[in-house]
């Protein structure tokens, strides 16, 4: 039976020489698997609408529960991720959260489309990362039935003063009122904020501003409340975050690239060597010139304590070889 189907490609695994395993996220179909058979071939037409994070318009055979892709045409390819890696990290943290908490062979419209709209609001650059992160996880929350309790505090059951959000129990209270496990804080803007990403139109979830100082709060909060009814973590998250912190790397900038300390990039780099006390213990042989690292000393004042310098040793003779007379 052929079906053609829009899909979102959330991983891709290569099986055997040329094919391709993928898990998509479809329209009718929800989160399937498929096979793209001769997808790595060089020239084949199914390559780029089979990388994942491309949105297609696919052709699949079904043959019981099985899928195989017969023919794919690129509907969106999100290009604005592939030339940065902090990118393509959150996009990657987003298919990662979409496969996790998608249901096999079950329709999920809401689920594609919040998805495929913070892909491409990460692709354009239209809001900033954690902004959008934030809305992601939390309305990702409220399709998978866990919309945490906002209206008021959940212990005196006035309008929370100073809120914070409680993770275990997934509702706001008052920063006074005690009994509510770990809590992260909100601050008035991010609970405005949280009210409004739980009941926005999904076309406009984005249309909402927060001061410098709220966003981080809100950020915290609903990455917090999502790992915790997740229950599992995702390394697509951690990466993320580490690119943010050491930098990310472009071919341009060089962003996050470290260059080797002086005395590994002057040392002997074959294997076997050891350095003790400043000085190489491999031994000169064949009486070729072999460099010795020797500390640096308190006259070179252009080296740093510790540093160390390269320096080749005298020509010695082998002793094996003795040098010829000359002719009178």
């Amino acid at each position: 039976m052929f079906e053609t189907l829009n899909a979102l490609v959330l991983r891709e695994v290569r099986y055997k020489e040329a094919d391709r395993i993928l898990t998509l996220l479809t329209d009718r179909e929800g989160k399937i698997t498929a096979k793209a058979r001769g997808a790595l071939r060089k020239g084949s037409r199914l390559a780029a609408a089979t990388q994942q994070l491309t949105y297609s318009e696919m052709t699949l055979f079904g043959n019981r529960g099985r899928w195989s892709v017969n023919e794919a045409m690129v509907r969106e390819g999100f290009d604005g991720l592939r030339g940065d890696m902090e990118k393509l990290a959150l996009a990657a943290y987003f298919a990662e959260c979409a496969e996790a908490l998608s249901v096999e062979d079950q329709p999920e419209p809401e689920l594609l489309q919040l998805t495929l709209n913070c892909l491409y609001a990460v692709s354009r650059g239209l809001d900033a990362p954690e902004k959008i992160k934030a809305a992601f996880e939390t309305r990702l929350m409220c399709i998978s039935g866990y919309t945490p309790a906002l209206t008021a505090c959940a212990v005196c059951g006035k309008e929370p003063a100073e809120p914070f959000l409680s993770l275990e129990h997934g509702a706001v209270c008052c920063r006074a009122c005690a009994g509510m496990g770990e809590r992260a804080p909100l601050g008035e803007e991010g609970l405005a904020a949280m009210r409004y990403l739980s009941t926005a139109p999904a076309k406009k979830l984005l249309a909402f501003t927060l001061s410098d100082g709220a966003l981080p709060r809100l950020a915290d909060a609903s990455e917090r409340y999502f790992l915790r009814r997740a229950e599992r973590g995702f390394s697509t998250l951690k990466y993320w975050k580490s690119l943010r912190e050491y930098g990310n790397p472009t071919p341009s900038e060089g962003g996050g690239i470290r260059p080797l300390p002086p005395s590994a990039a002057c040392g002997d780099k074959r294997e076997g060597d050891r350095f003790s006390g400043g000085r190489s213990t491999r031994k000169p042989d064949d009486g070729r010139s072999t460099p010795s690292v020797i500390a640096a000393s308190g006259a070179d004042s252009s080296l740093s304590e510790g540093a160390a310098v390269c320096r080749p040793l005298k020509e010695k003779a082998h002793p094996h070889i003795h040098k010829r007379r000359e002719k009178p």
